[in-house]
């Protein structure tokens, strides 16, 4: 699969499209979409590139994620996979499924938290030299993750541990442009950590270019993703909670922090 290209919607928003490339099972002009929350610039970025939609692809059921399937499906009525929750997808899937599509295979992990049915796409390489990559939604993101809206700090902490299990140079594929304010706040509770004030001077850089700051990588969410650090001491220590704490209550004030933090 070629790269994914990254379709800015709303106001922060990501729509990912992923095109098969030259895949011996697909024609090389057909693409998925992820996560449409709005379908005048998908649409846009299907005419502009003459491609074919083959299907949709829904992490979650907030609105920003799928106000735009109607509008898709009018012009392309394709099949839509994802949560039982979301009333337009056709085929409705769980932890441990397996998606064979032409040209794309998934595996689906099941990452409660943000929502209660929120859900993941793994893609293993397909070939030497192709990264691993996960479609994510709001479950993860880079340097921070979803606000809890249904799930537990426990479930949500569950699917982040799922999440980091991935091989390390998984390419994350979230769905919100919010890094630079989540890095802002990585620093606060993080605030001895050279990888994250070295990552938020290159994504102020980024930035101020007008260019994505995804996907990011494992790798650089291990060193300075604070609610992937629920262990590391100096964390600890700017939260004022000791050894004694354990990880899910870290979480727990990382999180109530974040939800104030501006």
């Amino acid at each position: 699969m070629l790269e994914p290209i990254a379709i800015p919607a709303l106001d922060t928003n990501y729509i990912w499209l992923l095109p098969v490339g030259d895949a011996a099972d697909a024609h090389e002009q057909d693409v998925y979409l992820v996560d449409p929350g709005d379908a005048a610039p998908a649409l846009s970025a299907l005419e502009e590139r003459s491609l074919t939609l083959k299907a949709i692809l829904i992490t979650h059921h907030h609105w920003d994620h799928t106000d735009g399937l109607d509008g898709l499906l009018a012009k392309h009525p394709v099949p839509v996979y994802g949560p039982a929750s979301v009333p337009q997808v056709t085929h409705r899937l769980t932890e441990g499924d397996r998606l064979n599509l032409p040209g794309l295979t998934l595996s689906v992990h099941a990452v409660p938290g943000h929502t209660l049915d929120h859900l993941a796409y793994f893609q293993a390489p397909q070939t030497q030299g192709e990264p691993p990559r996960v479609f994510c939604g709001d479950a993860l993101f880079a340097a921070g993750c979803g606000r809890l809206f249904e799930g537990t700090p426990d479930q949500a902490l569950n699917s982040l541990r799922k999440l980091n299990a991935l091989p390390p140079e998984t390419r994350i594929y979230c769905a919100h442009e919010y890094t630079h304010i989540n890095l802002r706040f990585a620093r606060s509770v993080d605030p001895s950590n050279t990888a994250v004030a070295e990552r938020l001077s290159e994504v102020e850089q980024c930035r101020a270019r007008g260019a994505p700051t995804l996907p990011t990588e494992l790798t650089a969410e291990r060193l300075t993703n604070p609610f992937l650090r629920t262990e590391a001491p100096n964390v600890r220590q700017a939260l004022g909670l000791g050894e004694t704490a354990n990880a899910v209550e870290v979480f727990a004030e990382l999180r109530r922090r974040r939800d104030g933090f501006r």
